[in-house]
């Protein structure tokens, strides 16, 4: 009986992995638009009295209403809003008359900014945390670093930011401004002071996540036979850290970061708020509280697909980091 050959899907796990997930990517953001658009749609009042006040009259709300297709059905005009999706045109932005894109570039910029240089350092200083806490395993390190952990965890995100204000910029020490407004048309970077205190309340608000996954990934890896052989040859400690035990426990370390990426795609509102920054968040409430529909389904379809493709980098990277997910047995 001749053997199947392997399909090229088969023979590349990586691949069929990909592809998979963007099929199901696409599926889950086709499913998001018709929440997103409904929901909008479901909201109460009306977008053209939204726009001209109650006091306009019938006939200019008529005029308007036709301007924006309010006066076609619910299916064809969610057919005409993807459609323009899909071709870049998201519409344009019922209360500051401009093309949706204009309004939210500048903010999903500084929001990514943000959301990047938090999670990076936040990342950093929770894996180097999380490595030395599992090397010093119930010593009084690790008990002090778990317990402030699990202290800083229980804390709502404009408690972290006002300890710093208060800390930072009013009350304590004046060294850094109190909020994080920017001049229109300039972008966090050219502002780098604005970012110091918004990013470290991010900072210190995802470093427990990920010192506790950590944490416990590497005390695993500790104890597994392949670190157990490597000292008994007499590696050398760090080299047992950083060779045998890290590269094992990145599976969960990543999958961890992922989420927290995740989380400050949507958690940095209420920090951005807090700071006043000019970001997505902060965006996207100020268009809820002005019914600014087309700008509201930009902005969530927006999230929707961010979280799409993190998920699909995170479940790539995990599998390049695990040899024996990557062949077919």
């Amino acid at each position: 009986m001749a053997l199947r050959r392997a399909s090229p899907l088969e023979r590349h796990p990586l691949a069929r992995l990909v592809l998979g997930r963007l099929v199901v990517g696409i599926g889950t953001l086709l499913v998001v638009s018709i929440l997103i658009f409904y929901a909008t749609e479901v909201l109460p009042g009306n977008a053209a009295y939204a726009i001209l006040g109650h006091n306009a009259s019938a006939q200019e709300v008529h005029v308007l209403e036709v301007e924006l297709h309010l006066n076609r059905s619910t299916i064809a005009q969610y057919g005409s809003w993807l459609g323009n999706m899909l071709r870049g045109n998201p519409g344009m932005s019922l209360a500051a008359s401009l093309p949706v894109w204009t309004v939210v570039k500048a903010r999903l910029i500084n929001s990514a900014v943000l959301a990047l240089v938090s999670g990076l350092i936040g990342t950093l200083i929770a894996v180097g945390l999380g490595v030395v806490a599992a090397a010093r395993k119930d010593g009084k390190l690790d008990n002090t670093l778990s317990a402030t952990a699990l202290a800083v965890t229980a804390l709502p995100e404009f408690v972290v930011a006002i300890a710093l204000v208060m800390l930072f910029a009013t009350i304590v020490f004046r060294i850094l401004p109190g909020i994080s407004v920017l001049p229109p048309g300039t972008y966090a970077w050219q502002r780098p002071t604005l970012l110091v205190l918004p990013v470290a309340s991010l900072a210190i608000i995802i470093v427990p996540y990920i010192f506790r996954m950590t944490r416990a990934a590497m005390i695993e890896a500790l104890e597994s036979d392949w670190v157990e052989m490597a000292r008994l040859k007499g590696v050398p400690p760090l080299r047992v850290l950083a060779r045998h035990a890290l590269p094992n426990a990145l599976a969960p370390i990543i999958q961890v970061v992922a989420l927290t990426f995740l989380y400050l795609a949507g958690g940095i509102v209420i920090v951005e708020n807090t700071f006043a920054y000019p970001g997505i968040g902060q965006g996207l409430v100020n268009a809820v509280t002005t019914r600014d529909i087309p700008v509201i389904q930009f902005i969530v379809l927006a999230l929707a697909a961010f979280y799409i493709v993190v998920n699909i980098l995170a479940d790539v990277a995990v599998l390049l980091v695990t040899p024996r997910r990557r062949f077919p047995r």
